[in-house]
């Protein structure tokens, strides 16, 4: 029976839709030199507004009907069985190392000191739950145009010591993920696929994020979709699911979803630790964990990003391809981009490599861009283990980083995402033209 708060919710929804029109529904008039052009942003409708809205009026705070809809669509989108909401893709790299920790996994858990494949040419989250965990990254170098690893490179990495390969697909363009799956299963490694980056990308036509043991998903507004802050782990090993669902929800052993209570029928029975014969299984702790989960708000909003991840997909490709295309011109001065052999990138950006040359160098190009209200951003973190932070860690390297190195001196990206319009590209690429003019770069 419909109830006046139902209609009064309806009356809220259809306004809502209004106010989406009145705030945020004109085009906003693009004027070269003067309007900014950003590398990444929020690309959203009226869907998202009354999604958000729609789950205050709840006001059920935490997990809730919208986080068990986005998972619901995110399964469906990777055809996977455990899709687990975090607060961020930061949280969820954390969440799947820790996981590889638990004692649950008996003698296939990483213990201190046991050494995990990455590369150093990345994003901070990928390499901290290494070290937070006490395992030892052990950094290989990346390939110039595709920014991901070769796979001899990788086999050479491997010692009696190595127990897992983290790597992420770098700004969306897949490594080589079957060949190094194989590699993981003929050494008995596990295998962790940061994805947070390539979020719709494929390899062999089958979606990164599917080949590994786990693979995280970030949500921040860089990203292909977003929920502001947020991100996921998804997995179809149940029990790398449920240790991971434990850490999310502060360490404990139930596995009942918010407001639901003995769902295994034992709850008042188990004799768990040293704690007494029967002590509530909800207050039941198994690891040592923290409180990583997204809330409702967060996940009404993902669920209607999720609905748009195609054409977003599309959109980014179309950018990206406009791009190439025009500044193919430059290929004597610049390294483009380029997608690993039998992928299909869903691109985050458009990275851009200065070759050594006597007329300009990568912060003159990246300053003259800047000038023209184009934004730019380095891969990230550069060398990580040049970093502050990462100065005194323990770790090894396999052969030399000069890749690695010579991107944190060179590289720059570009902006592809959806909200860009072929006007933005075409100053884009009319500044390209102008800075090699200037430059009397024929």
């Amino acid at each position: 029976m419909e109830t006046k708060a139902d209609i009064i919710r309806v009356e809220i929804l259809e306004k809502v839709k209004e106010y989406y029109l009145e705030k945020f529904g004109e085009i906003e008039t693009f004027v070269p030199g003067v309007s900014s052009i950003r590398y990444a942003g929020r690309v959203f409708n009226e869907f998202e507004l009354i999604n958000l809205v729609d789950s205050s009026l709840d006001f059920w705070l935490t997990t809730g009907r919208y986080s068990e809809e986005f998972c619901g669509k995110l399964e469906d989108f990777f055809n996977v069985s455990n899709a687990i909401l975090t607060n961020s893709g930061s949280s969820a790299n954390l969440l799947a190392i820790s996981a590889l920790c638990s004692e649950k996994l008996y003698e296939r858990k990483l213990n201190p000191g046991d050494e995990v494949i990455t590369v150093a040419a990345g994003f901070p989250s990928t390499l901290s739950p290494i070290i937070q965990n006490n395992l030892l990254p052990v950094f290989i170098d990346v390939e110039l145009g595709t920014y991901n690893v070769a796979v001899e490179r990788l086999v050479g990495a491997i010692s009696k010591k190595t127990k897992a390969i983290f790597l992420a697909h770098t700004v969306g363009n897949p490594f080589e993920v079957i060949q190094i799956q194989k590699i993981a299963k003929e050494y008995d490694l596990w295998f962790i696929e940061d994805n947070c980056d390539a979020l719709g990308s494929k390899y062999d036509k089958k979606l990164t994020g599917t080949f590994g043991h786990i693979s995280t998903i970030s949500f921040y507004p860089a990203h292909h979709i977003t929920t502001g802050e947020g991100g996921c782990v998804i997995t179809d090993d149940l029990v790398l699911a449920n240790i991971m669902k434990s850490i999310r929800d502060w360490g404990r052993d139930c596995y009942c979803d918010g407001g639901e209570s003995n769902t295994c029928g034992i709850r008042y029975k188990q004799k768990l630790g040293n704690l007494p014969l029967g002590y509530d299984h909800k207050y039941t702790y198994s690891h040592i964990g923290y409180n990583l989960k997204m809330t409702d708000l967060q996940a009404s909003i993902g669920s209607a990003q999720i609905d748009k991840i195609e054409y977003f997909i599309e959109k980014r490709k179309a950018n990206f391809i406009l791009l190439k295309k025009a500044l193919e011109q430059f290929t004597d001065f610049l390294i483009l981009p380029k997608a690993t052999p039998n992928s299909d990138p869903s691109w985050f950006c458009f990275m851009i490599t200065v070759k050594e040359n006597k007329y300009f160098t990568r912060n003159e190009l990246t300053y003259f861009l800047a000038s023209r209200k184009i934004e730019t951003r380095n891969l990230f973190a550069g060398n990580l283990l040049l970093q502050p932070a990462f100065l005194k860690i323990k770790h090894r390297i396999f052969g030399s980083l000069e890749n690695t190195n010579y991107i944190m001196e060179n590289s720059f990206f570009l902006g592809v995402y959806p909200g860009l319009k072929i006007e933005h590209i075409e100053y884009i690429i009319q500044s390209f033209n102008l800075f090699f003019s200037k430059k009397l770069i024929k």
